[in-house]
């Protein structure tokens, strides 16, 4: 009854002239709405409140969020626009528009149509891998099966034996789900046990790991931005999509650099005094290239000008290095390997980096992302970081199955070694069939079209045809015109399988009239593909490297006691 002596306020004379104490009197009377109706301005309101629509209503906080400063006001609304709360709900008063609303559908139609025009439109191929059929996978039905090429999982630890029954023990022990973000929920063992091993990979003080690489990236980077007033940072051209969003969230100047170009690195470092707080970025091995960048340079230009290093290492964890630590470790190669986990010398190119991000989802074969570094700028990460204090952490069956998976390639020489020589032998052979290969020393096996519809045409010849899955890369992955295969071998393609994928790629470059590499030759060349007077690049795994047997490691590696680090459940003062 009270709520329709206020609304009466605005349409009866009576109410209107009438003391607020009377009111409240008359309000708790019963019968009011009966009396009410007899009255034809009570009547009309009462009839238009009948037919409006009713809203939930908030809960009430327990205390603001969010407050005026002290003496101020609030700002009333001056728009046409605008209205009082008293307008909006349980109100007569007509608030409709002639206006037209915005169209969203056609919006998001038009944006759809015009992927699918440019022929950029994801399509996602139902592949489903058999852990003991490896690589092999079947598509909807499990009798249609398939050779599965352009996994990321580079050294088929999706189904190591050790790693899944690790993975398995966990779940019934521990259960499915973490319980939500370690500050709520607590951590456990399994982080603990996962942070302290990926320090110690990369032979730095600690470790903090995240739900995804992408997140990790994003995370570190946009802190750093937010937090380290005017700090400038300085990004290769071709870093990830997860940089690029760190980057621009952390709202800092940034300088992007031509790819792997020492000169305009230090053309943009030297614009800018040495005091002002730098930070470069980079990855190790650029995954749709296959380029590494010259990390020690990189690190000479950080010390010359003052600037932090930020080496995303994401496509080179498990795959480079006598232990698997990355391609920093790779550059030190026989010093790590005599040493095993000991640390070796300050100056080392892994001493050298201020910070490492990784992942587990690719060589590890699990999922989740990590940053490493000294312990004060881990714990800061860990304390500052909305990317990590507010997202749900990985299972407990997950961060198990990462850890026994790190500890089975620290003690194991022979996939990586294996891998590398399957890519050697896919990459020969396609070059001798004229085979456009981007020339580069890492693991990567890029196969240049050129452009959205025939990478397509070709990905879908190659399943349809020949059961080979190599999923198509187009724009915004590379830049349109650069569109390309991505091809890579794990340890479980050897000589056999590898003859049946090129001669199926031979195939289809041949029905599809695509361009070889003395085609792209006569255009001058393109991404290192026919590029006149073109230096051999050697891959960065050495015949030496390759020769070496899982007896050559350091006996330290093989089930290594490793202590738990303090910053993982923090920091006692």
């Amino acid at each position: 009854m009270e709520s329709l002596a206020r609304a009466s306020l605005s349409v009866c004379p009576f109410v209107k002239s009438t003391p607020v104490t009377a009111l409240r009197q008359i309000s708790s009377q019963s019968g009011l709405a009966t009396q009410a109706r007899q009255c034809p301005f009570m009547n009309a309101a009462l009839k238009a409140k009948e037919s409006t629509r009713t809203y939930s209503s908030a809960t009430k906080p327990v205390r603001a969020a969010a407050a005026t400063p002290s003496g101020s006001k609030a700002a009333s609304p001056s728009s046409a626009y605008s209205f009082k709360s008293s307008d909006l709900i349980n109100s007569s008063v007509n608030i409709g528009s002639k206006e037209s609303t915005f169209d969203y559908s056609g919006f998001i139609s038009d944006l759809l149509a015009q992927k699918r025009t440019d022929k950029s439109y994801r399509f996602f191929n139902n592949i489903n891998r058999l852990a003991d059929e490896f690589p092999l996978a079947h598509r909807g039905e499990e009798t249609d099966k398939v050779t599965v090429w352009c996994s990321n999982d580079y050294l088929g630890m999706g189904r190591n034996t050790r790693v899944i029954n690790e993975m398995k023990r966990v779940l019934d022990k521990y259960g499915s789900g973490a319980g939500g973000t370690r500050n709520i929920a607590g951590h456990n063992r399994h982080a603990i046990r996962l942070e302290s091993e990926l320090a110690a990979l990369h032979k730095h003080e600690a470790a903090l790991v995240f739900s995804s690489c992408f997140v990790a990236n994003d995370a570190v980077l946009s802190l750093l931005g937010q937090k380290m007033k005017d700090l400038v940072i300085f990004s290769d051209e071709l870093n990830h999509a997860s940089m690029i969003q760190g980057i621009r969230n952390s709202r800092a100047r940034k300088e992007i650099f031509k790819h792997n170009n020492l000169e305009d690195l230090e053309m943009k470092l030297a614009s800018y005094p040495k005091s002002t707080p730098k930070l470069i970025a980079f990855e190790s091995v650029y995954s749709m290239c296959g380029s590494i960048a010259p990390i020690e340079a990189i690190c000479d230009l950080a010390d010359k000008y003052g600037a932090l290093t930020f080496l995303d290492e994401v496509h080179a964890v498990g795959m480079y290095g006598p232990h698997g630590a990355g391609v920093a470790e790779h550059l030190d190669f026989e010093e790590h390997l005599a040493a095993g986990i000991n640390r070796i010398r300050p100056d080392s190119v892994m001493n050298r980096i201020d910070m490492v991000t990784g992942t587990l989802g690719k060589a590890y074969g699990a999922v989740g992302g990590y940053v490493t570094g000294k312990r004060d700028l881990i714990d800061w990460f860990r304390s500052f970081a909305p990317g990590f204090i507010f997202t749900t952490t990985l299972p407990p069956m997950v961060m198990g199955g990462a850890a026994e998976s790190i500890r089975y390639q620290r003690a194991t020489l022979a996939d990586r070694i294996a891998q590398q020589k399957n890519t050697r032998y896919v990459k020969t052979n396609m070059n001798s069939l004229g085979l456009p290969v981007i020339p580069n020393p890492s693991h990567i096996v890029p196969v240049l079209v050129g452009n959205a519809a025939d990478a397509k045409k070709a990905s879908d010849l190659l399943l349809e045809k020949h059961n080979i899955y190599v999923q198509a890369i187009n724009f915004p992955t590379v830049p349109i015109g650069e569109e390309r295969l991505r091809i890579t071998p794990t340890p479980g393609h050897g000589a056999e399988i590898s003859n049946r994928l090129i001669d199926a790629v031979d195939s289809v470059f041949t029905e599809l009239s695509l361009k070889r590499i003395n085609d792209w030759e006569k255009v001058g060349g393109l991404c290192g593909v026919g590029a006149k007077d073109a230096t051999v690049i050697d891959h960065i795994w050495t015949d030496k490297q390759l020769s070496l047997l899982d007896s050559d490691l350091n006996p330290n590696v093989f089930e290594p006691l490793i202590q738990p680090l303090e910053v993982s459940s923090g920091v006692a003062v």
